[in-house]
């Protein structure tokens, strides 16, 4: 019985829990396959970094060495930005190897010159772990895109950025107190700014709109907005209405005219994403035909993403086809009138709803409580 041969491209917090994981649910993988499941090589930065933790396999930081490896089945790449990674896969598809990837920020960039390489050589691009971790978003959409017409999907993509404002909630502390909570808990790096600017989101967005509608908005006209000014007195503000204030992706199809957006807004009670707290993620999808759905659950950690992985890994047995009805769509920027708020600080607004439960700012004045 000839093994299902793995290469692993990164071996840091992800890529040493897909090992793991592939060890202690060898039994299920087996019965998937029909066969043993083996990581056969590691590739790594820092190859002295890892050696007391990778044993018995080829273990390697000069890649010609990795790739030397000709039974290579499948490549898990679970590394950080855009480059070397790209270089890699483009290499590994050109061999014939199947690829899973959770790389964001390299799939949001490159993703459709992968999956153009991949289509032409015969083997499956993956990337279930790319977006919102655990959370089976990229799976889920697939199966509505046979037929359903996809109209909108909000979401919050970054568990770091909805703790930091479940913390200022919670606790009533400025900004700079809930990051450092973050930081102590391990949610947050010790520089943040991928995840309270927005940029974990954005990638994360881009790569639903690829699988949406096959195509990207120009970045520098996508509406990316951060939570670093949010302050206790915006909090606050939209507490005293029943309200919060989440860091919310979205992308909405109106007529087949895209717009997309990463940015704090206020929500009222009844919106699907009020009750998200801590470090989850969410995605709230609608669809013409089935309505709308929601998706939740653990959006980053190692086991979480490592599960999407190995179920990305699954599903490589079965060899499906992708059947997608081709629509026109068109990428517009965010209009003036988008129901979407941010407090200012230190101001008391009067905030008019301006959809089911989205508000914007339409005046201020002096009175204490914003008015709807």
């Amino acid at each position: 019985m000839t093994a299902v041969k793995i290469g692993l491209i990164g071996y840091g917090t992800v890529g040493s829990a897909v090992g793991r994981t592939i060890r202690s649910h060898q039994e299920n993988l087996q019965i998937v396959f029909g066969k043993e499941v083996q990581v056969a090589g590691v590739l790594v930065r820092d190859k002295q970094k890892y050696e007391q933790q990778v044993k018995d396999v080829l273990l390697t930081d000069n890649v010609e060495e990795f790739f030397a490896r000709t039974d290579l089945d499948i490549i898990i790449e679970a590394s950080v930005g855009i480059e070397p990674a790209y270089s890699y896969l483009t290499k590994a598809i050109s061999r014939g190897c199947h690829i899973i990837t959770a790389n964001k920020e390299m799939i949001a960039s490159k993703g459709a010159e992968l999956k153009e390489l991949a289509k032409e050589k015969g083997v499956r691009l993956e990337y279930e772990a790319a977006v919102a971790g655990g959370v089976p978003v990229i799976g889920t959409l697939k199966q509505l895109l046979h037929i359903n017409h996809v109209v909108r999907v909000e979401a919050i993509l970054n568990g770091t950025s909805n703790f930091i404002l479940s913390k200022m909630s919670d606790k009533n502390i400025p900004f700079e107190e809930a990051l450092q909570l973050a930081q102590e808990a391990g949610f947050a790096e010790a520089d943040p700014a991928n995840d309270v600017d927005g940029w974990d989101a954005f990638y994360k967005l881009m790569v639903l709109s690829d699988l949406l509608f096959e195509a990207q908005p120009d970045w520098e006209k996508v509406t990316r907005k951060g939570i670093r000014t949010i302050s206790s007195h915006d909090i606050h503000a939209a507490a005293e209405q029943g309200w919060k204030i989440k860091h919310v992706a979205t992308l909405e199809n109106t007529g087949g005219e895209v717009t997309a957006s990463v940015e704090p807004v206020v929500l009222s009670a009844e919106h699907l994403l009020y009750s998200v707290d801590g470090v989850d993620n969410a995605v709230c999808i609608e669809g013409d035909l089935v309505g709308k759905l929601k998706l939740q659950g653990p959006g980053a950690g190692a086991l979480p993403t490592a599960s999407a992985i190995v179920e990305d890994l699954a599903n490589l047995v079965h060899q499906r086809k992708e059947v997608r009805v081709k629509r026109t769509f068109q990428f517009t920027e965010k209009r003036e009138a988008a129901p979407y708020v941010h407090l200012p600080s230190g101001q008391v607004v009067v905030l008019e709803k301006s959809s089911e439960n989205y508000y914007r700012v339409v005046g201020k004045n002096e009175r204490s409580k914003a008015e709807v």
